[in-house]
Formats: C-alpha cells, sequence, structure tokens
C-alpha cells in the first residue's frame, strides 16, 4: 500500500507520463539486470572449465614428454632436446 502511495504522489507531482516513463526504465533496469546476472554466471563457469582443460592439456603434455624420453632411453634413441625445451618454455610461459 505504501509504494501505491508513493507512485501516486510521484504522479502527482511530476505528471503521469514521466512517472510512467520512470516505471518502464525502473523495469528495464531490473530486466537487464537479471539477464546480465546469469550470463556472467555463466561465463565465470565456462572460464573455470577453460581452466581446468587447460591443466589436463598441461598435466598430459607433462606425461607425454616422460614417456617420450622413457621409450628414448629405452630404445637407445637420442632424446628429442628441442621438444624437451619447447616444453620447458611453456611450462614458464603458463606460470
Amino acid at each position: 500500500m505504501d509504494k501505491e502511495m508513493d507512485f501516486l504522489a510521484l504522479v502527482s507531482d511530476v505528471g503521469f507520463p514521466i512517472a510512467a516513463a520512470l516505471a518502464a526504465g525502473y523495469f528495464v533496469f531490473l530486466t537487464l539486470r537479471f539477464i546480465l546476472d546469469s550470463v556472467c554466471e555463466s561465463v565465470k563457469n565456462m572460464a573455470d572449465i577453460i581452466t581446468r582443460l587447460d591443466d589436463r592439456i598441461s598435466t598430459m603434455d607433462i606425461e607425454l614428454l616422460k614417456m617420450d624420453t622413457t621409450i628414448s632411453n629405452v630404445l637407445g634413441l637420442s632424446q628429442d632436446m628441442e621438444r624437451i625445451t619447447r616444453s620447458d618454455i611453456k611450462k614458464r610461459r603458463r606460470n
């Protein structure tokens, strides 16, 4: 009841068109805030997923490098030092 009185007082002070425009503006503001809150939450969730996927890729890269080095040692092949160096550079860039 109090809000009705406030709106009616606003209508009597500034007129109906201005009061209606203010009410519509407030409705648009609430709608946009609701939409943007849900979008921001989705973006945060996606950022978390991307971070976890990046961590998995880093782990897989390290494991593949370990397997490559082990297999090279077992077979008596020379190790690919360029690949090891590239992997070290990638790790430093991420940190």
